[in-house]
């Protein structure tokens, strides 16, 4: 299965988008080429590395509740934050873990708030579905279908009037596109000319229905440009495409021209949280669509490139999985918040100190 879909003409689709990473510098850090490619590869391995643990923690009763894995979807997350700076403010969903990973969160700080400890960085309270770091601007996971969608407008709305020069980048899936949040949301951004990115992950399946099922214009991008905002849809297995289109959209709103939307056409992996059987979707779809996986195509582009060979590879495994057997040690030795603790956070210290 492909993500080319017919193309129909849109006034506000882009030319298309040439690839000239090699030779050129990373707009974000200023390093070469090759370097920049590496750092890439590093940060989806990252996140398929920590998924992938999270699985066999899951498995053995040590991390409890919902998980929902991000394994396949890595080029979304690492393109879109590359994009970014550091004043910009994210807000995610609830399959969050690549978002929170690619913001710069520490592997540490992710982990023991996946085990709910208070080292976590939400303070063990929120747990998968509810990372949160304000330093970062990372405005947190939200287990609500389309609920960052507004709270990502009211961040955009206090930039503008405050004369900031912010993003706001709102990541979300198709089956939010389908609530009444996204299309209040961008009607209000396109009449406000908010500076917010709207990155719609479409992974073809809101939980267990297909987009065709549920929508009877599968073309997001299509649609969200009848709100007169720029609108177009990127391969979102390719992190390279998936960079250079998010930094032209966030050039374009930081210019003042208004929000902007990424239809970033991808794909899950795994099933749509840890209780999901996965009976909805034929396996030689999935198959199909893991010949596409995101960390192998740039390794091909690196390795025929000369810019990776097996020892490179090696070297950055290594690396991160030594990282993430720290994060995990940690985790398993962080406390846990003790139960007079309970209402902080909840009732007020006054409330507290009259019950």
């Amino acid at each position: 299965m492909s993500v080319a879909r017919p193309g129909r003409t849109r006034k506000t689709a882009p030319k298309a988008v040439k690839k000239t990473v090699s030779g050129k510098r990373s707009a974000r850090n200023g390093a070469p080429a090759d370097r920049h490619r590496t750092d890439l590869l590093a940060a989806m391995v990252r996140i398929r590395r920590f998924e992938e643990r999270c699985v066999e923690l899951y498995s053995a009763a040590k991390i409890r509740g919902f998980v929902h894995l991000y394994i396949g979807e890595e080029a979304v997350a690492v393109g879109v934050s590359e994009a970014l700076a550091p004043e910009d403010g994210v807000v995610s969903t609830y399959r969050e873990h690549g978002h929170a990973l690619a913001r710069g969160l520490t592997t540490e700080s992710v982990m023991a708030e996946m085990y709910g400890r208070t080292t976590g960085c939400s303070g063990g309270r929120g747990g998968s579905m509810h990372l949160f770091d304000a330093s970062r601007r990372f405005y947190g996971g939200n287990a609500i279908v389309a609920g960052g969608l507004p709270l990502a407008a009211g961040l955009a709305l206090a930039d503008r009037m405050r004369g900031r020069t912010r993003v706001t980048c709102c990541f979300f899936g198709d089956g939010a596109f389908a609530e009444g949040e996204f299309h209040e949301t961008a009607n209000l951004a396109a009449l406000w000319k908010l500076p917010l990115l709207f990155v719609c992950e479409n992974n073809l399946y809101a939980m267990g229905t297909s987009l065709g099922r549920h929508e009877a214009q599968t073309d997001l991008a299509l649609r969200a440009a009848s709100y007169g905002m720029v609108a177009w849809a990127v391969d979102g297995m390719d992190v390279e495409a998936v960079e250079q289109a998010a930094r032209r959209a966030t050039e374009g709103i930081r210019a003042g021209g208004g929000p902007a939307f990424l239809e970033l056409r991808t794909y899950r992996f795994r099933a749509h949280s840890m209780y999901d059987p996965d009976r909805y979707r034929d396996k030689a779809e999935v198959e199909q669509w893991k010949e596409r996986d995101p960390i192998n195509g740039i390794m091909a582009r690196m390795r025929e490139d000369g810019e990776l060979d097996d020892a490179d590879l090696a070297r950055i495994e290594q690396r991160i999985t030594d990282e993430i057997d720290r994060a995990v040690a940690a985790a398993e030795q962080a406390p846990e918040e003790p139960a007079e603790n309970l209402l902080r956070h909840v009732t007020s210290a006054a409330t507290r100190a009259v019950s």
